[in-house]
């Protein structure tokens, strides 16, 4: 049996047909494409395949891409410029060493997102209990947790200087 959806992904409206069987993992990879989600354990334990579906971090290897119709899609794809030029959350990465062989680093990358886009003023404490949720083998998390906490206080600092603009 195979099924005809639409799946929005990266801002892109796609028309797949699938079986209802196929992971989103599988769907974003292999009929997309879309490598930079990662597979790993296809438990959902590692997180190297975590993506934003509506904006909350998704282990994609557990949810069936049928399921997420009517849906927003984001990989690890939609945070880089179209010219390469790395977001400020994979640059951070870049700066504080916030990865190594780079296996965990898209999920971790997409979960710091949802997670910053949904708690914008996370501690380092708070940053450090949701990054454990991702496997990582190199880093030993602490240049993660550096990397994210300092994104989260730039686009802190860039909120309030356009706030403070606004209110001039």
């Amino acid at each position: 049996m195979i099924q005809l959806i639409e799946l929005t992904v990266n801002g892109e409206r796609h028309d797949l047909v699938v079986e209802p069987r196929r992971t989103l993992v599988d769907v974003l990879r292999h009929d997309l494409g879309l490598t930079g989600t990662h597979v790993g354990c296809e438990h959902g334990v590692c997180g190297a395949c975590t993506v934003l579906v509506d904006g909350a971090p998704v282990r994609a290897c557990l949810v069936f891409a049928v399921q997420c119709e009517k849906t927003d899609i984001r990989t690890v794809e939609s945070l880089a410029d179209a010219d390469g030029t790395l977001s400020d959350l994979q640059q951070s990465f870049a700066d504080h060493h916030g990865l190594q062989c780079g296996f965990c680093t898209p999920g971790m990358l997409m979960l710091a997102e949802g997670f910053l886009a949904e708690e914008p003023d996370a501690t380092k404490e708070e940053i450090r209990d949701v990054v454990a949720a991702n496997l990582c083998r190199c880093t030993g998390y602490q240049t993660i947790v550096e990397a994210v906490d300092a994104c989260a206080r730039r686009r802190r600092a860039a909120r309030q200087e356009v706030l403070g603009r606004s209110a001039s």
